[in-house]
């Protein structure tokens, strides 16, 4: 394989799991896009805005490549957890074209730098802060995968909608008389477990 050919490869799960989390914001409002549904606060446009710092970070600052993106959810004194929601002004259209903006930066870092470009993230333990690009681009692939999951999952809270992409909702078929039943039986399952345990 070619250094042309593992990019190729990087980049193309990298994009397939961007544009799994953004689809999961298609026909939401502004409430279903920001409303928490986790106890931990998790939400869709939250979701977002966190792998797109991350993207600027891993695949710009850590190799020098600053992109020049304000980030005041991310400075020093910034409120914990800043970067894991979208405050009312924060608007879905902003924070949907910094995720962009970050594709398109991190995308022309992959692009200029070798697979074993070393970098150093400064938020790291000073020990373990040189990665090389090809490290960094697979931990953002499992990161932006992660994080699709999660979207997946609070998208399904929101109004039932579930899949990969549009087209592809990758489940079983059924319709939902045969999903309670599944579901009710999983729950029955977990039931007799319980007391058997």
């Amino acid at each position: 394989m070619t250094a042309s050919d593992a990019k190729a490869d990087l980049h193309f799960y990298l994009q397939s799991a961007r544009d799994a989390l953004l689809w999961k914001l298609e026909g939401l409002s502004e409430y279903d896009l920001r409303r928490p549904l986790t106890p931990t606060g998790t939400n869709l446009l939250g979701l977002v805005k966190h792998v797109a710092s991350m993207e600027l970070g891993y695949l710009g600052d850590v190799f020098g490549r600053p992109s020049g993106e304000p980030l005041p959810w991310l400075e020093d004194g910034a409120e914990l957890n800043a970067d894991m929601w979208a405050t009312a002004d924060e608007s879905r259209e902003n924070i949907v074209e910094l995720y962009r903006r970050a594709w398109a930066h991190a995308d022309a870092t992959i692009d200029a730098l070798t697979l074993d470009t070393i970098g150093k993230v400064p938020w790291w333990p000073s020990a373990k802060a040189e990665v090389t690009l090809h490290h960094a681009v697979v931990r953002m692939i499992a990161e932006t995968h992660r994080h699709a999951g999660h979207a997946d999952i609070v998208r399904e809270l929101v109004d039932g909608d579930v899949g990969e992409s549009k087209g592809n909702d990758s489940m079983a078929p059924g319709d939902s008389a045969w999903w309670e039943n599944y579901r009710s039986r999983l729950e029955r399952a977990a039931e007799e477990a319980d007391r058997g345990a």
